[in-house]
């Protein structure tokens, strides 16, 4: 094989290897564009107050939003006063942060109910509180990609359903999950992070 030939066959390799790159990068960017994009969308619930409300009351603010249910006895609770916590930790961003709970259980958590339970737990001003009907809050979950189901029967029953925390943009867009579990600190540099584009 000549020089010049070998030149030109190391050459095309090249040209190949740099192709297949910039093709595997925009495929993951597009990968990562889907993904983040396949959690949120529309919905129509009402709030606290009885207000209908759809997904462009997430607009303008980052939100922090998670679903659960007024009877739940740790999880939900749990997750509440740890955003309230996290908003302490944000300082002045708190006021660029939005906290939203989503009800999965329309059959108990009527809007006068929800707003008593974010009451009792201190939620930070600005809180918004979310139900609706079965098929409203089926379908606000399904955009989430949240499960949930009834566990047991009779008035005490629990909901079994996801724990993470959705951190959306002030555009509505999902940036990223907030583990259950993390402390106020974790989540708040997190937010920080998401804030700055990082």
């Amino acid at each position: 094989m000549t020089r010049q030939r070998l030149y030109l066959l190391v050459a095309c390799v090249i040209g190949l290897l740099v192709a297949g790159g910039l093709a595997w990068k925009a495929g993951a960017f597009r990968t990562q564009e889907q993904s983040a994009g396949a959690v949120g969308g529309p919905f129509k619930l009402v709030d606290q107050t009885g207000k209908p409300i759809d997904e462009r009351a997430l607009n303008g603010k980052w939100s922090a939003v998670f679903f659960g249910f007024t009877y739940c006895p740790d999880i939900c609770p749990g997750t509440l006063q740890a955003l309230t916590a996290t908003s302490d930790e944000l300082g002045s961003k708190a006021k660029d942060l939005r906290i939203v709970f989503m009800s999965v259980d329309p059959e108990r958590d009527t809007a006068p109910k929800v707003k008593d339970w974010l009451d009792a737990q201190g939620a930070p001003a600005g809180t918004l509180g979310l139900t609706g009907t079965p098929e409203q809050v089926a379908a606000a979950a399904k955009a989430y990609r949240v499960v949930y189901e009834k566990a047991g029967t009779g008035p005490d029953y629990l909901v079994n359903h996801s724990t993470a925390i959705y951190l959306m943009d002030p555009k509505g867009r999902f940036r990223r999950v907030l583990s259950y579990g993390m402390t106020p600190e974790q989540v708040a540099d997190q937010i920080r992070a998401a804030m700055r584009g990082d």
